[in-house]
């Protein structure tokens, strides 16, 4: 891992569903502030792709753009926040929520985070790089390595999902992602994140469980958005 931590069965039921299109739809608000239109908004358009891929309705996705675009009567603002602390045996984690109330948000991070330890910001992002991440699906024969090389990615990995995750500088993501469109990648989501610099390692599998479950209990809450962990 080392990047972004993802629950394993995710679809596996309607409420899990559900948090899924709960937070796809927050990501379409959040990158409508900068601009309705898709064709303008490099963000927006990754969103929107990522929405589609879950079958969103498409009233659902018009619907969130002109909230987060301030379009409708009752939008809304959402504010991104970061927490920082360590999952059981010291296992390094980022967590990046989206919310419209910072106090309900911050109580709730802080009883989750009952079985860890929740530090104050700069206390684990220090080992972790900023980056732009951009996950992407190839067009048929395409080289990963030759895409992020001709993008002027980084580096890349597989993102466990048939697609594969490039990393850059946080100030080339919106061309990278531009770059790898124009050669046929279909983008489905790109932002700022984290990336851990030095990942240790979890080998027993006791210890691995209990970390999982620490994750997946903050994962369940309506607020988080994504989750970084340095380990692998």
């Amino acid at each position: 891992m080392g990047a972004q931590w993802k629950a394993a069965g995710k679809l596996a039921n309607a409420n899990a569903r559900g948090k899924i299109i709960s937070r796809l739809s927050k990501e379409i608000m959040l990158a409508a502030k900068a601009g309705a239109d898709p064709a303008g908004n490099a963000r927006l358009r990754a969103a929107i792709e990522s929405a589609k891929k879950q079958s969103m309705p498409r009233d659902n996705i018009e619907r969130s753009i002109k909230r987060g675009a301030g379009l409708l009567d009752d939008a809304v603002s959402f504010e991104t926040v970061t927490y920082e602390g360590f999952a059981p045996h010291r296992v390094p984690v980022i967590v990046e929520c989206l919310t419209d109330n910072k106090n309900r948000t911050t109580t709730s991070i802080r009883v989750l985070f009952r079985k860890g330890q929740l530090g104050t910001s700069g206390s684990v992002s220090w080992d972790f790089s900023h980056v732009g991440l951009v996950d992407a699906s190839a067009p048929d024969g395409a080289d990963p390595e030759e895409a992020a090389i001709e993008a002027g990615a980084q580096d890349f990995e597989p993102d466990g999902e048939g697609g594969f995750r490039f990393y850059t500088e946080p100030t080339d993501l919106d061309a990278v992602t531009k770059a790898l469109s124009s050669r046929g990648w279909v983008v489905a989501t790109m932002r700022i994140g984290w990336r851990a610099k030095n990942p240790s390692k979890l080998d027993d599998a006791a210890a691995r469980a209990e970390v999982e479950q620490f994750l997946a209990e903050i994962d369940e809450d309506d607020d988080v958005q994504h989750i970084y962990v340095g380990y692998v």
